[in-house]
């Protein structure tokens, strides 16, 4: 049909655009057809002059009647607020007071904060995934054992890659893994230069299966690095200790290296398995220290005398790569423009507290939690009158526009049509997805024709969403303030859909069918007595299992944050995928053939 409009001279620019991301997909490899899409988003974004906008206030003041709701809420984001603070605590502990100790003096090395407070330029990191590695079967691995964010180094936001060798020795876990591969997923998907920290004495080989052979597993680490650098996607790593095995590639791989002197080792095999296998007696220096590596092997370009020098060194190295940041006078229009732009929620933050929300059954309006996260607590509220149970709209944070996607109810048949019809919106305009998830506790049940007939009708629009929502090529972040079950969740861009970022908020549960719903999922053919037993062993495994720091530890978010902090987390990460727009280039030119 293109083809012919396109005879007649009928062609449209939406129909030019099918076009030619039809010929993108049918010639172009499809990692280079999702650059090219990206890299349209970006430029586009980038160009645009910020319009006026007036949009209205959106008036969701605390009345007497959400009091009772509001107040039990209350009392339970406070008592998960402690939980929060407790293992924020044990994550500052490390491996613990011997490992530290070991770890400062014997070994002489900087603790892995420590490390980043010489590197970054401030405090402003946003840390990711803190909780993965607690409550795992083999034990608790705190911090799964590295530490990943971002954060700016010469004011070039950048991944960091960090491990932390006062737990277990920086031994590779397979969460370690998983983070690892993580970080440089969003350093993919978001372009931002990524730096590794390497102190690290490779896979933990009583779990080697769940380590080395899979496609996810360990050799993915390398794999990436070979694809971000062939992306133009820049990589350095600095080797502060130990790179035993697997650990050794990544700075071989990395496109700079620095290597600290009498800390920093790269070696396939240690001095032990050199003394066993040829009884030669060789010390770590010797077998692969900053100086040989330096001057004899070549694996790593450049050599500190001490970590600070180190740093600094990596520092020099982010300010030769190829992004062109706007110049002072720019930035300073910028952000005096944008100060003028953005204004502070009408309502309290610290209010969202009260309304995130126990249960699904104390949720309360979520236009009360929109009101208190953007600008001004102002929204433009898109098909307000129709399917009142997904809300849509636009609103700024911090002067950056977005698309707010906000679940308010079960998602209905005219809700999924809703929200297909928003995020295309947003798509075509190039605006990024804020999507507020808190999804209906178990899917409707079938009891009748005229229900199955409903429910199908549900389905197909359900799936015309998840459509849009996986197909949209604007960046897209979520945050859980609630529930996150069943097949609502997918609509909502879990974590299934590739968000850019995804969080959740200390209540929020995650599971396929909320606690206490166990029933919904169960056969009705046993005997009642035994339905009754399974139903109450299921119930009491999803609520052990669908805790926001169950899902954390098990790193299927990108880390909990509190209510309070959403509007600054979501400021960060609007400006980091922003950034991209400033890389100079982003293409590889082919080299010409040359025949010999």
């Amino acid at each position: 049909m293109d083809a012919e409009k396109h005879a007649r001279g009928e062609t449209s620019q939406v129909d030019y655009r099918r076009t030619t991301y039809l010929i993108c997909c049918c010639f172009v490899p499809a990692e280079r057809c999702w650059q090219c899409s990206v890299r349209g988003v970006s430029s586009a974004a980038g160009k645009r002059k910020a319009l006026p906008s007036a949009f209205p206030v959106l008036e969701q003041p605390l009345l007497a009647d959400h009091r009772r709701v509001f107040e039990e809420n209350l009392r339970n984001s406070n008592a998960c607020r402690d939980q929060y603070l407790e293992l924020s605590e044990k994550i500052r502990k490390g491996g613990g007071e011997k490992a530290i100790a070991r770890h400062t003096q014997r070994n002489r090395k900087l603790l892995v904060r420590e490390r980043l407070r010489l590197l970054l330029d401030d405090d402003d990191f946003l840390e990711l995934s803190p909780f993965a590695g607690f409550g795992l079967p083999y034990g608790d691995i705190p911090s799964a054992g590295c530490l990943t964010g971002i954060g700016r180094i010469n004011g070039l936001w950048c991944v960091i890659l960090a491990h932390d060798a006062t737990i277990k020795g920086g031994t590779a876990y397979p969460i370690t893994v998983k983070k690892q591969l993580r970080a440089q997923d969003i350093a993919i998907q978001n372009r931002l230069p990524c730096v590794y920290l390497v102190d690290s004495g490779g896979g933990f080989l009583p779990l080697q299966s769940e380590v080395f052979p899979d496609k996810n597993h360990g050799g993915r680490t390398f794999y990436n690095e070979a694809i971000m650098s062939a992306m133009k996607i820049p990589q350095v790593s600095v080797v502060c200790g130990s790179c035993t095995a697997g650990g050794a590639y990544i700075p071989t791989m990395a496109e700079e290296s620095v290597m600290v002197d009498q800390i920093g080792t790269i070696f396939l095999g240690g001095p032990p398995l050199v003394k066993a296998a040829t009884g030669e007696e060789v010390t770590p220096e010797e077998l692969g220290g900053a100086r040989l590596h330096a001057e004899v092997s070549g694996c790593v370009d450049h050599f500190a005398v001490g970590e600070k020098e180190a740093y600094d060194c990596t520092r020099n190295i982010v300010s030769t790569l190829n992004f062109r940041l706007p110049e002072e006078e720019e930035e300073d229009e910028e952000k005096t423009r944008r100060r003028k732009a953005e204004e502070e929620p009408l309502y309290d933050p610290v209010e969202l507290l009260g309304l995130a929300p126990k249960s699904y059954n104390y949720s309360l309006d979520v236009k009360m939690v929109v009101s208190r996260l953007t600008d001004g607590g102002r929204f433009q509220e898109f098909k307000a009158r129709y399917g009142t149970t997904l809300i849509t709209g636009f609103a700024k944070i911090h002067g950056h526009l977005l698309g707010i996607v906000a679940n308010n109810g079960a998602l209905s048949y005219q809700a999924a049509l809703k929200g297909s019809h928003f995020v295309q919106l947003c798509d075509q305009r190039d605006v990024p997805l804020l999507f507020l998830q808190n999804t209906a506790p178990t899917a409707a049940s079938t009891v009748s024709t005229t229900q199955a007939e409903a429910n199908s009708n549900h389905l197909k629009a359900q799936g015309a969403m998840m459509s849009a929502v996986a197909c949209a090529s604007v960046p897209k972040i979520t945050v859980v303030i609630g529930g996150c079950h069943g097949a609502d969740s997918y609509a909502m861009c879990g974590r299934a859909f590739d968000p850019n970022f995804l969080f959740l908020w200390p209540n929020a549960k995650v599971s396929i069918t909320a606690p206490g719903h166990a029933g919904a999922l169960l056969p009705a053919d046993g005997e009642q007595e035994e339905e009754e037993k399974q139903e109450e062993e299921l119930n009491m495994r999803l609520q052990e299992e669908s805790s926001a720091f169950f899902s954390s530890g098990r790193l299927w978010d990108d880390g909990v944050i509190l209510p309070q902090d959403t509007r600054k987390v979501l400021r960060n990460c609007l400006d980091i995928i922003k950034q991209q727009q400033y890389q100079v280039s982003t293409e590889r030119l082919q080299s010409p053939l040359l025949r010999v």
